[in-house]
């Protein structure tokens, strides 16, 4: 049946929950490709038919298969930005740097194209609040305060702030932070917001 292997990306997307990207499906992508491929060259043959011969019975199953090649489209069209807008909700979850698991799952091109995201939205952070620049990806929510008691999860090493001072991240051990400076290695596994 036409659109199928289009209609399983779609699907494949759908049973993951929000915020986790599946496997790049290359091999259901080239299956949809080459069957888009296939219908546009019969729908070549059967117009060239048609003209030539005059043959009007051909019209409707000419429709058809334009049909489904716009509807092939859509849904590869689909697959591949709903890919991206996940990809780049990564970035602001995790920051620049990806772990390795979801990294597995993208395609040299989602790379490439996570790269120029970083680039692009590090290049507009740096153009905003002067000097230094201001990262819009630090507080996601806003604040209730400057300062959080953080919990060392691993060793992590020497960790400065922008007073100078030079903290010991040691696994274990508890400190009281700026919530800007701690907040990507919150996101990493590194520290963990001690509620109290």
């Amino acid at each position: 049946m036409f659109c199928e292997k289009a209609i399983e990306l779609i699907r494949e997307l759908q049973r993951m929950s929000d915020g986790q990207l599946p496997a790049f499906n290359e091999d259901g992508l080239r299956q949809v490709l080459q069957e888009m491929e296939a219908l546009y060259e019969q729908n070549q043959s059967d117009v060239n038919e048609a003209k030539s011969e005059g043959r009007a019975e051909l019209i409707p199953s000419i429709k058809l298969r334009h049909c489904c090649l716009l509807r092939n489209q859509r849904c590869v069209t689909a697959y591949l930005y709903d890919r991206l807008l996940r990809i780049r909700a990564l970035r602001w979850e995790y920051g620049s740097v990806l772990p390795p698991n979801i990294r597995f799952h993208m395609c040299a091109e989602e790379l490439q194209w996570f790269g120029q995201y970083k680039k692009s939205l590090a290049s507009f952070m740096r153009s905003l609040g002067g000097e230094e620049g201001l990262d819009i990806t630090q507080d996601m929510k806003p604040p209730k305060s400057l300062y959080i008691e953080v919990r060392c999860l691993k060793d992590h090493g020497e960790f400065e702030i922008d007073d100078g001072t030079v903290i010991l991240l040691k696994k274990n051990s508890q400190h009281f932070l700026p919530r800007w400076k701690c907040e990507q290695l919150i996101r990493q596994g590194v520290l963990e917001h001690v509620v109290s």
